[in-house]
């Protein structure tokens, strides 16, 4: 913690600040998420369907862009969804650290 008792993360006002700080994201937007596993047939399907559950709606297929790793071992699907809310948005990163076949999410 901080001299001036600030250490729980939130910011002290400057002068002649006078505005609020803009949410570094505005909603609703479209996010891209980045998910990453073991190169595997059907883990672009799998990742789709983790998405369709968490959406309540089916992932357009070109709404998911596949790139493997340069030896093949991983693969990297990066997944663009219509999010209304920073809390939505949340429970994704947190449904997807649960997920055993993703290795790594951005």
């Amino acid at each position: 913690m901080s001299a001036d008792g600030m250490g729980d993360g939130s910011t002290q006002a400057t002068p002649g600040d006078g505005e609020e700080k803009k949410p570094l994201i505005e909603y609703p937007t479209v996010y891209t998420f980045k998910v990453m596993g073991r190169q595997a047939p059907d883990f672009a399907d799998y990742v789709r369907g983790v998405f369709r559950t968490l959406m309540g709606t089916e992932i357009s297929p070109d709404s998911i862009r596949e790139l493997p790793s340069s030896k093949g071992t991983y693969v990297s699907l990066s997944v663009s969804v219509y999010l209304l809310s920073e809390e939505h948005r949340r429970s994704i990163y947190s449904r997807l650290r649960q997920e055993e076949r993703v290795v790594y999410y951005l």
